[in-house]
């Protein structure tokens, strides 16, 4: 029997991870046939790529910021060495390079499971309130700034706490406007402009990851409770929850876009009943794993999919699977971390 081989991205298992590692226990679990997987990273200690038994082999790649062609560059050295099946990116900055590569990835026999690029702007941060207008869903009204100066008169607008995004990663709550002026210069200074001011709406924080086909069908919805989150707001526990209007949330996300791939909902449960859409990551959240352990694994599904199988929609899950991350020491012989910082392969 052939063996599937997968490459992934996202292997940095830190305080804020990537989804990588986990994206890739649940893949290993999720078929009888053996299955190869590759790892891409973009620096060499990035933890993934040493732990045993989550990457057969890892190949160092470009930032995002090198643009397609030197991507697709790589990937090509890459799959010559591995026929590539398939590549299953994990980081939002990185997406987009994907999407453009993906006919070009497939004429060479790699094939991909991602959004169209329509589908990727649509849920951008910058166009989500808009987005929420146009599909009827709840979404916290915001402003995006360039500048400092724009911030005194956000605060204005959408009064006090605020919270304050970058373009691809992070937010704060900012309760003066001098804490929103010192997270528009920390924010900015690591992902860019513009920044977005959102209205602040207290409540239960809920994520939801979820699976669609392409063509509007759910194949997979999970909300998850987050019960303990860090202080960059990344939960580091969770518990799946029975909430039948929290997976209509997804399906009709998945309907009005035609979702193609994994993704997460973040959601706000106000004490109204209300369900705002906070964020739309177009990629599977860290905690992703927790699908697989709930009996809806979500990775193996999209990787079943892409390869062209029937999956039929899941329709039950456990409610009250717990996950708790936790941190460890991993020793590693320097020899290792010096072959891969030399050649970019281990």
């Amino acid at each position: 029997m052939k063996q599937i081989v997968v490459a992934i991205t996202g292997l940095n298992a830190i305080d804020s991870p990537g989804p990588g590692v986990a994206v890739a226990r649940a893949i290993r679990e999720g078929f009888e046939r053996p299955v190869r997987i590759i790892g891409l990273a973009y620096e060499n200690l990035e933890p993934g790529i040493y732990m045993e038994g989550i990457c057969d082999k890892t190949y160092q790649i470009s930032y995002p910021a090198a643009g397609p062609e030197i991507l697709f560059s790589h990937l090509k050295a890459i799959h010559e060495k591995e026929g590539l099946d398939l590549i299953i990116p994990n980081f939002d900055s990185e997406i987009p390079n994907f999407i453009a590569l993906s006919d070009r990835l497939h004429s060479i026999g790699i094939r991909t499971f991602m959004p169209t690029a329509e589908m990727f702007a649509a849920r951008d941060k910058q166009r989500l309130y808009a987005f929420g207008l146009e599909h009827g869903f709840k979404v916290p009204r915001d402003q995006l700034i360039n500048h400092v100066g724009a911030l005194e008169s956000a605060g204005q607008t959408l009064g006090y706490p605020l919270v304050v995004k970058g373009k691809f990663y992070e937010a704060v709550v900012a309760h003066t406007l001098e804490q929103a002026q010192k997270a528009f210069f920390a924010i900015s200074g690591k992902w860019g402009l513009p920044i977005i001011v959102q209205e602040f709406i207290p409540g239960t924080e809920i994520n939801i990851a979820a699976l669609g086909d392409g063509s509007g069908n759910t194949i997979s919805a999970i909300p998850m409770k987050k019960l303990y989150i860090t202080d960059k707001g990344k939960a580091w526990a969770g518990i799946t929850i029975e909430d039948d209007v929290l997976i209509q949330l997804a399906q009709k996300f998945i309907k009005a876009t035609q979702w193609r791939g994994g993704f997460e909902l973040e959601v706000m449960r106000h004490s109204s009943g209300d369900s705002y859409i906070m964020e739309i990551n177009p990629r599977f959240p860290a905690w992703i794993y927790l699908t697989a352990g709930a009996g809806q694994n979500q990775p193996a599904s999209l990787v079943k999919m892409a390869l062209g199988e029937n999956v039929k929609a899941f329709t039950e899950y456990d409610a009250g699977k717990l996950f708790i991350r936790y941190a460890w020491d991993m020793i590693v012989d320097v020899s290792r971390f010096q072959h891969f910082t030399a050649t970019g392969e281990l």
